[in-house]
């Protein structure tokens, strides 16, 4: 049902008429079987004209199941176009801090298994429908020709589709549970790929992760998928033996207990005979239609539902903020809780920057560098307090805005390919100059706004994110740890040579650093301990 609802969001006139179509399908096919019951019955006085009637009848048939089906392939895939889209629009509009509490494995089980689950599920829908129309106006025929046959039928029916749904509820359990295990599994990927170092030189702690975490979440989800087949095919075999027992008890119980013609018979015969194909065919895809329910609950479970739109502030695509006086940050706290389920507070903090100063962040490990490094670009918002740019508040409409006044380099980075957001029309002559003077011209070159590898080193990677950051001409440049990575020679450039350069030219420039040996460089010291400023 929620799928359903999914698709009348997407576009309800588009879904009214695929299913127009479909009934037409299904009342056509019910035509037909009653055409040629009427033919078989008939035999001798078959005229030209029931010949012509059958065949306009299947022509009717033909196109209509073509229409319907090809409108829901076309409204299902739009709609998970859209819902791709949404979602990833949804997840850069949520806060930083929300994010990180989701964490990622969950993210990415929901935009690569739970998007892939609705997409297949969706590809199945337009079959299912014309199916359930083709049922629907079979079981309609059947019942004008003989009510009472119908009834007594009809309730065989119920009582099986009752059996069969309490099977398919306790698959859908499974499926639930096994999806639940994908996002472990998913970690447990990542460490394998992100610690395969640390697991070869360490046989006892690669052998404990295979086998306490890795092989014991894996079989569990190999368990639950396995039961839960083997209900379905349980589910798909027992519909079968229905359909010969309904036509055993027309065939040799019902004839001993009331008068029925073989006519009414020989068209009960045919009509359910036709209908064993669709009805194996709809059971068969409830599975993945369940599926796709638990990835489109898990997706809103995640908070990042699809049916809304993302909220975004009016900002041009080429806005560039721009920094006159200072920014100040005025009794700002952010509270947040460790990995250790401990409550780390930061502030109450008092601070400015002004154009053309070098301020420097110092502090021990967890002192909440990195985090007043995120208030302060306004990635994570204060929980109280208030952030002033130019003498006016931040506010959430304006925080997008105070986002471009800057350029970092954080201490977890990302490298993009491309150049994104970077036109000017010697980009690629720029780049290569800034290219040699962080020689790294004979590693890398670029074309068309494109780095030709990012098969890097950190330090080299880390030269690549200080080159996009420099090319982003922002007011105020926070870089976080960047030389760590380096070796003396490039610690010296960066220190001496492209923070001053930066400052020269009226940037303001915020580095968080442990080289005490560049300290005096500062025109601002800010020192940290346990998330409160103590110089």
């Amino acid at each position: 049902m929620n799928l359903v609802i999914f698709l009348l969001r997407s576009s309800w006139k588009a879904l009214v008429a695929a299913l127009i179509a479909g009934g037409l399908s299904g009342a056509g096919s019910a035509l037909l079987i009653a055409s040629l019951n009427e033919a078989i019955d008939n035999s001798d006085k078959a005229s030209q004209l029931l010949l012509w009637g059958f065949i306009g009848l299947a022509l009717i048939t033909l196109v209509s199941g073509i229409i319907s089906q090809i409108l829901l392939a076309r409204l299902s895939q739009q709609a998970i176009f859209k819902m791709r889209l949404q979602l990833s629009h949804r997840i850069l509009a949520c806060p930083l801090r929300r994010l990180e509490e989701l964490g990622e494995n969950r993210i990415l089980a929901t935009l690569t298994d739970d998007i892939e689950a609705i997409s297949n599920t969706l590809f199945s829908l337009p079959l299912l429908f014309v199916n359930l129309a083709l049922v629907i106006g079979c079981m309609a025929y059947l019942a004008l020709i003989s009510k009472f046959i119908f009834l007594m039928i009809l309730v065989v029916i119920v009582v099986a589709i009752i059996i069969i749904q309490l099977m398919l509820n306790y698959v859908h359990k499974l499926i639930r549970l096994a999806r639940d295990r994908q996002d472990l599994l998913l970690r447990y990927f990542r460490s394998i790929i992100q610690g395969v170092k640390e697991l070869k030189l360490h046989t006892p702690r690669r052998m404990e992760f295979l086998e306490k975490d890795f092989e014991a979440t894996a079989a569990d989800c190999r368990d639950y998928e396995i039961r839960a087949e083997s209900i379905v095919a349980v589910t798909l075999n027992t519909s079968n033996l229905m359909f010969f027992g309904v036509m055993g008890f027309l065939v040799f119980v019902l004839p001993l207990y009331t008068s029925v013609t073989t006519i009414i018979l020989s068209s009960y015969v045919l009509t359910i005979t036709y209908l064993s194909r669709p009805i194996e065919g709809i059971i068969s895809m409830l599975p993945a239609i369940s599926r796709g329910s638990v990835a489109l609950k898990k997706i809103e479970e995640l908070g990042l539902s699809i049916a809304e739109k993302p909220e975004y502030p009016n900002v041009m695509r080429s806005s560039q903020s721009l920094l006159e006086d200072r920014i100040e940050m005025v009794q700002v706290t952010h509270i947040y809780w460790t990995e250790k389920d401990e409550q780390f507070t930061l502030g109450p903090i008092d601070l400015s920057f002004s154009p053309g100063e070098l301020i420097f962040i110092i502090g021990g490990n967890g002192s909440g560098k990195s985090t007043l490094a995120k208030l302060i670009v306004g990635l994570y918002e204060p929980n109280s307090g208030k952030i002033l740019w130019d003498g006016n508040n931040v506010s959430a409409t304006q925080r997008d805005a105070y986002r471009q006044l800057f350029s970092a380099v954080f201490a977890d980075f990302y490298l993009f390919e491309t150049l994104f957001g970077i036109s000017t029309e010697t980009l690629d002559d720029k780049v290569h100059g800034f290219l040699e003077q962080l020689q790294l011209d004979r590693k890398v070159k670029v074309s068309d706004g494109k780095l030709s590898t990012l098969d890097l080193s950190q330090g080299q990677r880390k030269r690549l994110a200080l080159l996009t950051a420099y090319l982003e001409d922002r007011p105020v440049y926070l870089f976080d740890e960047w030389s760590s990575d380096q070796d003396p020679f490039f610690r010296e450039i960066f220190y001496n040579q492209i923070l001053f350069e930066l400052k020269q030219r009226g940037k303001t420039v915020i580095v968080i650093s442990h080289d005490e040996r560049y300290f005096h460089l500062a025109d601002k010291l800010i020192e940290l301990d346990y998330g409160q400023r103590i110089s």
